[in-house]
C-alpha cells in the first residue's frame, strides 16, 4: 500500500458582500479576527490541511467577491469545485433572499456532472451580533430553505466568537471529500505508477 492519500479539495465560498465570508476563512485558518471590512477583490484562496480519517486532505477555500462588479469573474474560479458554500448574515434579510440566485447562478456557471447531488452546505453568519436581538432570519426560515434544495447542511456560525467555524468547515471537508470520492470511482483503472515522482521528491501540487 502507498502512503497516505493525499487529497486535494476546492471549495468555493459565495454570498452578498458583507456576510463575513473573509472572516470565517481567515477564522478557521489562521485563528485571527479583524473588524475592519475590507472587500475582496475579485477572488482570493486560503489552505488548510486536516485528517479525515486516514486521508490527508488539503481543503483550498476560494473567496469570491460578493459585489455585482466582480461576479463575472467567478465563471473561472467555480470549475472543478468540490463543495460550495453558501453564506449569509442572519441579520440581513436582503442577504438571505439572494442565497438563491448564488445557488443558481453556482450551478449554471460550474456545471457539475449532477448538479442535483453536488454539496452545498449553508452557513448562517454572525450570530453573535446584538446578542442575537437583531437576528432577522429564524433557524427555521433556514432549514426550510435547506430541505427546498435536497437537504443540504446547515451551520450558525459566528467568525467573530469563532462559534461552530471548525465544525461548519470539517463538514465541507467530509461532504467534498465523500464528493470527490465518487468522482474518483472513473479512475480507479489509472496504474498508480505517478506516485514513483512523488516518493522522488517531484512537485506534489
Amino acid at each position: 500500500m502507498s502512503a497516505r492519500r493525499r487529497t486535494l479539495l476546492k471549495v468555493i465560498v459565495l454570498g452578498d458582500s458583507g456576510v463575513g465570508k473573509t472572516s470565517l476563512m481567515n477564522q478557521y485558518v489562521h485563528k485571527k479576527f479583524s473588524q475592519q471590512y475590507k472587500a475582496t477583490i475579485g477572488a482570493d484562496f486560503v489552505t488548510k490541511e486536516l485528517q479525515i480519517d486516514d486521508r490527508l486532505v488539503t481543503l483550498q477555500i476560494w473567496d469570491t467577491a460578493g459585489q455585482e462588479r466582480f461576479q463575472s469573474l467567478g465563471v473561472a474560479f467555480y470549475r472543478g469545485a468540490d463543495c460550495c458554500v453558501l453564506v449569509y448574515d442572519v441579520n440581513v434579510m436582503k442577504s438571505f433572499d439572494t442565497l438563491d440566485n448564488w445557488h443558481e447562478e453556482f450551478l449554471k456557471q460550474a456545471t457539475p456532472s449532477n448538479p442535483r447531488t453536488f454539496p452545498f452546505i449553508l452557513l448562517g453568519n454572525k450570530i453573535d451580533i446584538d446578542g442575537g436581538n437583531s437576528r432577522v432570519v429564524s433557524e427555521k426560515k433556514a432549514k426550510d430553505w435547506c430541505a427546498s434544495k435536497g437537504n443540504i447542511p446547515y451551520f450558525e456560525t459566528s467568525a467573530k466568537e469563532d462559534y461552530n467555524v471548525d465544525p461548519a468547515f470539517l463538514s465541507i471537508a467530509k461532504i467534498a471529500l465523500a464528493n470527490e470520492h465518487e468522482q474518483d470511482i472513473y479512475f480507479q483503472a489509472v496504474p498508480e505508477a505517478a506516485s514513483e515522482s512523488e516518493q522522488r521528491g517531484g512537485c506534489a501540487c
